[in-house]
């Protein structure tokens, strides 16, 4: 069994008494490897060190942010699991690992409560008129204009306003609960027909996307990047967006048409954008959504946290009992679905 968890980035590393906890899960009879050279988990898992390699050799389990190809490689034919802890699996589903008979868990569901509180976040920021402060503070200007045009629907209350979720995983469903408390209408759409979170109407239909879209005052993108979602929202259905609309993409950059999205932005039709993710990250200086006063750019952090470990640990060791007795594992991905 390998560990590799030790991130470049500090916020992500695996702390030594976590290692120490997850190790010990294992019966004294298995072999824990525990990599010490630093892993990158951008991207859903990036390239691995040479010792990461060598320690996978007839490893029946990895674990680690990402497993590229060579990690499948290497370990062939031994492994049977393989966890990552990235929410995100794309760049994992490369054909090898699609075809592999090996069971690929990830941390979906780990990083949405973090992500949850920064979306709400972005919500306020546009509908209590937080980004014509800081753009008045940054200019020295006292400026109550933007605030005194409520009645435009630029500003509005939280309470009574429509939540539109694209996707009710995870995250989603973090979302709602915060949403929900605070009195927002929440309705959603999910490519399945089951049940959505408590509170929350599901649209359902070939037209449902669309009737959302035209009914959210917010609409919260939250799907992983597949076949199906990749373009989703492309013009024809950011058109249908209602006016003084706020978005936000807190899923994968590509599920959204961003020369699209810029195009509305600069008229004026929608109040405004909140971005953490992109096609191209990190976001190229020339893009037209950076000089966009109503855009909120965030660089893929919103699941950041200091807390990541404590879940991802919880996760991990309760897979690992299941593993251990032949249970079904927690957040396996339908490698053929792409989620």
């Amino acid at each position: 069994m390998v560990l590799n968890f030790r991130e470049t980035r500090p916020v992500w590393s695996a702390p030594d008494a976590v290692l120490a906890r997850i190790a010990s899960a294992f019966p004294r009879d298995w072999i824990v490897e525990i990599v010490r050279a630093r892993a990158d988990g951008r991207g859903d898992g990036g390239a691995v060190s040479d010792e990461a390699l060598a320690a996978v050799r007839n490893a029946e389990v990895y674990m680690g942010f990402g497993a590229p190809v060579d990690i499948l490689r290497a370990a062939s034919p031994t492994l049977r699991w393989v966890h990552t802890g990235t929410a995100g699996v794309g760049a994992l589903l490369y054909p090898e690992m699609r075809a592999a008979d090996v069971i690929l868990t990830n941390s979906a569901g780990v990083h949405a409560p973090p992500i949850a509180d920064t979306v709400m976040g972005m919500i306020l920021h546009f509908a209590r008129g937080m980004d014509h402060a800081v753009h008045a503070q940054a200019r020295a200007v006292w400026d109550s204009a933007p605030f005194e045009r409520a009645l435009d629907g630029t500003i509005f209350e939280l309470a009574g306003a429509t939540l539109g979720l694209i996707g009710t995983g995870g995250i989603g469903h973090e979302v709602a609960k915060r949403a929900i408390a605070l009195g927002m209408r929440v309705n959603a759409v999910r490519r399945s027909d089951a049940p959505g979170p408590d509170g929350v109407a599901m649209l359902r239909g070939d037209d449902a996307l669309a009737h959302l879209l035209e009914g959210s005052d917010v609409v919260l993108v939250a799907v992983p990047s597949t076949g199906a979602t990749r373009g989703l929202l492309d013009r024809a259905a950011l058109g249908r967006l209602r006016r003084n609309a706020i978005l936000i993409n807190v899923s994968r950059g590509d599920v959204i048409d961003e020369d699209a999205l810029a195009t509305i932005l600069r008229t004026g039709r929608i109040r405004g954008a909140a971005l953490d993710v992109f096609r191209t990250e990190p976001l190229p200086p020339e893009s037209p959504l950076w000089n966009l006063s109503n855009v909120l750019i965030t660089p893929h952090v919103s699941g950041i946290t200091p807390r990541f470990w404590e879940r991802e640990a919880t996760l991990i060791l309760d897979n690992i009992a299941r593993y251990l007795s032949s249970q079904p594992l927690r957040n396996v991905v339908d490698k053929q679905a792409g989620y």
